[in-house]
């Protein structure tokens, strides 16, 4: 991490005041729900909040023994990437509908979830073990990561999750092919023979032919700047039901986008230190820290770094279809061309 990128970063808890959302009659689209700004502002605030909000952490476990015990400065991207997966398994767990509430005692899953991020090495997706399977990438710990870098770290960490069960496609070339989908485990190929049909009495779930399939895509949407012909096809993936939103940003300060209204994209943004949590003996976390209280922060869509990675989540193969069907219906539709077209092999 050079200097200049350094200095790149700041505390959003520092500003006393935050810019309420607009008073406009334009749509307002949060991972695949629309909302009224004039009328449903507190459901676009409580949706917001529900979102999991990973920032910046300092006096955690040094990262390998004796690497880093803070990520301020270089693992807003990691943050970032653990906030689109983070949203992938509320939605697996929890549902899309799921919203959190203040002081309430939350469900199991919820738990578990964030229990899966906190920031100590034996947490599935915690700083820690993105930032050393980075390593494999070609990152050293504390380098700043890019979109495509974190997308293929979370790939490998999520095949050690066996309680989720998902699987992490990275969708390369700005391509998905269809049968790779296929190829990369969503389709158990698991067979019962005769022999062995009392040991296939599992749960229904263990027997599914489709895991849930996490879906990221990264995305070069022109040189320096984004081309404004990629502009309104990115602001259709957010009215996608299966949106997880988009990871980018602007160059070494990248943002969780999870939406947009009008011309302004709606983030969350993970430049804020706090200090590192520790779970209680039960399990239970202190969670307010990992939820955005204040409105969501809002950027111009073309002041977007034109590197981002897109996510989207499907359950089922239903799903997964519906979304094949959405994205050619863009790419067909659109006076602009689809960003990421989808092919059969």
């Amino acid at each position: 991490m050079t200097s200049f990128a350094a200095t790149l970063t700041y505390d959003t808890l520092r500003f006393g005041e935050f810019e309420d959302f607009p008073e406009t009659s334009e749509p307002v689209w949060i991972l695949g729900k629309e909302y009224n700004a004039l009328t449903e502002k507190d459901e676009i605030l409580s949706d917001v909040t529900s979102r999991l909000w990973f920032t910046y952490r300092k006096n955690f476990p040094p990262i390998g023994g004796t690497g880093p015990t803070s990520d301020t400065g270089w693992g807003c991207m990691l943050r970032c990437g653990q906030m689109i997966l983070g949203e992938a398994l509320m939605c697996r767990h929890l549902g899309r509908d799921w919203r959190w509430v203040r002081g309430q005692k939350q469900r199991e899953e919820y738990v578990s979830i964030l229990n899966a991020f906190i920031d100590k090495k034996d947490s599935y997706y915690s700083i820690h073990q993105i930032a050393q399977m980075g390593v494999g990438e070609g990152k050293p710990i504390g380098q700043w990561y890019g979109p495509n870098t974190v997308a293929q770290v979370l790939k490998k960490l999520a095949v050690f999750d066996t309680w989720s069960r998902l699987v992490v496609h990275v969708a390369m070339d700005n391509t998905v092919v269809i049968e790779e989908i296929s190829e990369c485990g969503c389709h158990n190929k698991f067979k019962c023979h005769s022999s062995t049909l009392g040991a296939c009495a599992l749960a229904e779930e263990e027997m599914a032919l489709w895991k849930p399939l996490v879906l990221l895509i990264p995305l070069r949407l022109g040189l320096s700047d984004i081309n404004e012909a990629y502009i309104e096809t990115l602001k259709q993936c957010f009215m996608l039901p299966q949106s997880l939103g988009v990871i980018g940003g602007k160059p070494n300060s990248a943002h969780y986008f999870i939406g947009y209204v009008g011309e302004e994209l709606i983030y969350l943004d993970p430049h804020t230190t706090q200090p590192a949590v520790e779970p209680c003996e039960d399990g239970q976390v202190n969670d307010e820290t990992y939820h955005c209280l204040h409105p969501p922060c809002r950027m111009h869509i073309c002041e977007l770094d034109p590197s981002i990675a897109v996510g989207f989540f499907c359950r089922t193969e239903d799903e997964f279809d519906d979304w094949c069907m959405r994205i050619r219906r863009v790419g067909l539709s659109a006076v602009l061309f689809c960003c990421f077209p989808v092919y059969s092999s």
